[in-house]
């Protein structure tokens, strides 16, 4: 596997693939590896000749209290992990490179509407940061695939907005959620529960698959999402929210909508948990 490390040596080698017929496939990560990342570089490479995986802890993305500073980062492991994973190319860009004019300059890349609910709310200017990044990610690499993983459900919805929005040439897939054996997806942020709290999150993936039987059973919405709230607040959690989604777009559904999504967000201790769960009526 290929280490680049600048924005310069990366567009030198994507000229080259690309002038080699080479179709590429882009898997951006944050970094702190686990097998959910490494399943992503799975399907991209299923569906590219070439898979580049980007490992950058965007600054843009963290509000002012929240955990960039803390935020794990295992280069070495990454790129071990990446390696065995199948993957061929890993960008490892510093802040400097990737923001030249500095963050406070930068230009900013917003998505409306679509972040100003659930984690938008409650994070202000995170999709933006978000958005951002993968734009420069999207125009650096000019990926013909770009894999993301379905966990961070929001987030998937964003991207797929900016890209067809904007004209990006490039299929957007998105990759099951890992799961633990207790039913807890795997994320960077499970590394800050005690193995108490490991076994004790596995309820959010219970409370998600109860809520979508309930909305099998017909039963209301908003009685569904009452029961959620209450059911993590007796295990323990301490839940930003519960709700069930039009799965498009995240508009409340009406009662013909068939295509829906479970969502939750919920701290335990002082670790902020997501997850998510489609259903098809």
């Amino acid at each position: 596997m290929q280490i680049v490390r600048s924005s310069a040596a990366l567009h030198g080698l994507v000229g080259d693939l690309l002038g080699e017929k080479r179709r590429i496939g882009l898997v951006p990560t944050m970094g702190n590896l686990h097998a959910g990342h490494h399943s992503l570089v799975a399907l991209a490479r299923a569906h590219a000749d070439v898979v580049i995986a980007s490992v950058f802890v965007n600054p843009t993305q963290f509000g002012p209290n929240e955990d960039f500073a803390r935020y794990p980062r295992t280069p070495d492991a990454d790129a071990a992990g990446l390696e065995a994973s199948g993957c061929d190319v890993l960008f490892l860009p510093a802040v400097e490179d990737m923001y030249p004019y500095g963050i406070e300059r930068s230009v900013r890349v917003s998505v409306p509407e679509l972040p100003d609910v659930l984690e938008g709310a409650i994070r202000p200017g995170h999709f933006d940061g978000v958005a951002t990044v993968v734009a420069k990610l999207f125009n650096l690499v000019r990926p013909h695939v770009a894999v993301f993983g379905q966990k961070d459900y929001q987030q998937l919805l964003v991207i797929r907005r900016l890209a067809r929005d904007l004209g990006y040439p490039i299929e957007i897939f998105a990759a099951p959620i890992v799961r633990e054996s207790n039913g807890l997806a795997m994320s960077s942020r499970n590394q800050y529960l005690s193995e108490e709290q490991r076994g004790q999150a596995g309820m959010i993936h219970a409370t998600l698959r109860r809520m979508a039987a309930a909305v099998r059973d017909g039963d209301p919405t908003h009685e569904i999402e009452t029961q959620a709230l209450a059911t993590l607040r007796e295990a323990g959690f301490v839940p930003d929210y519960a709700v069930i989604r039009r799965a498009e777009d995240l508009d409340e559904p009406t009662a013909s909508e068939r295509d829906l999504v479970a969502l939750i967000a919920a701290r335990l201790g002082a670790t902020r948990l997501i997850d998510n769960f489609l259903i098809d009526l």
